[in-house]
């Protein structure tokens, strides 16, 4: 089978716009949350999240694309235009039908709380007319292919918070599979509205105070937004045309708890790391560093932790495993593209992200989860896991290049 180099990366998120200063923050220990602005905060419980700063969408588009173009969009244009630019010229001389685009599906929020606000608050007759094509959880993936001039397959993945994971594994398997020479895979993700706010408050699972993986006074998960994306290419090829490769994925493991709709299930989630494993040939010990979905819940850590017990055993005791949700909150659907980009960027620099925010062991947490500093290392093998809400679970293997 054909192996799969990572040849450009883009992104988004609170600790800046643009890989550079996401590399930036991971390795300063940059914590990008902090009180929301621009949305009246004043009745919530809640009033922090992560939010992309500095993101001037005037400048990444022209007027008349903003009326039919969501925040969320937005993002996954723009983190896929940087992966391109840094893949160089990853699409010359393909067939127009051997690129394609797996992104993570995500409901436009900001046009969906503009459209209900003119309805219901301000009584219009009528919403934006371009709500629908704004909204739609396909809209990312459809810009990015009119942008881009992508005319392979072409689809969004709805898993929750698995979904920008699961994008890229489909991405992954489509390469190593023969069906496209190049992909470019990932998600973006703005749930910061009014409306959503509210709703993830109502759900009682948000921090007040902030973000702490693991931490025996963990309280909640932090929102963030922001997008990361991801080209993916044939090694041979890339190595062909003299590309940078950034690191190489080599394996994908997927599962369904089918228990519950939010309480995750610790074997299930092992069996998902399992099978990334077993996908990519590696050995429990093979394991360098764990980027952990690590969301702060009181429960997701608990059955996090007790997976990864399951999957390493004594092994556990050597392997750091972190949670840079603590840094740019979890950006839900496209949290998995981001988690993605940090782990790669940690094979390729060598180094091992932080847990920020950690103030006290839990015994139900007994990880070196790198706490409150970045740390000097030289990890061969990584996964990146993300654990959705529904119990549908994606697990990615990645490997340092050269290697």
């Amino acid at each position: 089978m054909p192996r799969v180099a990572i040849t450009g990366l883009g992104s988004l998120s609170a600790l800046g716009t643009d890989v550079a200063a996401h590399l930036a923050g991971l390795k300063a220990g940059t914590v990008g949350i902090g009180e929301t602005q621009g949305i009246d905060v004043s009745s919530m419980k809640t009033k922090i999240s992560a939010q992309v700063k500095g993101f001037a969408p005037e400048q990444h588009f022209e007027p008349r694309q903003l009326g039919l173009i969501d925040r969320t969009s937005q993002f996954a244009v723009t983190v896929a235009r940087q992966a391109l630019a840094d893949a160089g010229p990853a699409l010359e001389g393909l067939e127009r039908h051997r690129a394609g685009a797996v992104f993570a599906a995500s409901v436009g929020f900001h046009a969906v709380d503009d459209s209900y606000h003119k309805l219901y608050a301000e009584k219009a007759p009528r919403p934006h007319p371009f709500t629908v094509p704004r909204a739609m959880p396909s809209s990312q993936v459809s810009h990015v292919t009119m942008d881009l001039g992508i005319h392979g397959p072409a689809f969004s993945i709805a898993s929750a918070c698995s979904s920008a994971s699961h994008s890229i594994g489909t991405a992954f398997h489509m390469i190593r599979s023969g069906m496209l020479d190049v992909a470019i895979a990932g998600g973006g993700e703005s749930q910061l509205t009014y409306g959503m706010l509210k709703s993830w408050e109502a759900l009682r699972v948000l921090s007040p105070d902030g973000c702490r993986p693991f931490s025996k006074d963990r309280n909640g998960l932090v929102i963030g937004e922001g997008a990361g994306a991801a080209v993916l290419e044939n090694m041979d090829r890339a190595i062909a045309r003299g590309a940078t490769i950034h690191a190489e994925l080599i394996g994908f493991g997927m599962s369904a708890d089918g228990m519950d709709i939010t309480a995750p299930d610790m074997a299930s989630a092992a069996a998902s790391m399992r099978f990334a494993l077993e996908d990519a040939g590696l050995a429990p010990e093979a394991i360098d560093y764990v980027s952990a979905h690590g969301t702060a819940t009181a429960l997701n850590d608990k059955t996090e932790a007790a997976a990864l017990r399951l999957v390493f055993g004594e092994h556990l005791g050597r392997l750091p495993v972190s949670s840079s949700k603590s840094q740019y909150g979890h950006t839900m659907n496209a949290s998995g593209a981001l988690d993605f980009v940090t782990t790669v960027l940690a094979l390729r620099e060598g180094f091992l992200p932080p847990t920020m925010g950690f103030t006290m062991p839990d015994p139900d947490c007994d990880l070196d989860c790198v706490p409150n500093a970045a740390r000097a290392g030289a990890p061969e093998h990584a996964l990146s896991s993300s654990f959705a809400f529904g119990g549908l679970n994606a697990v990615l293997a990645l490997k340092r290049y050269p290697g």
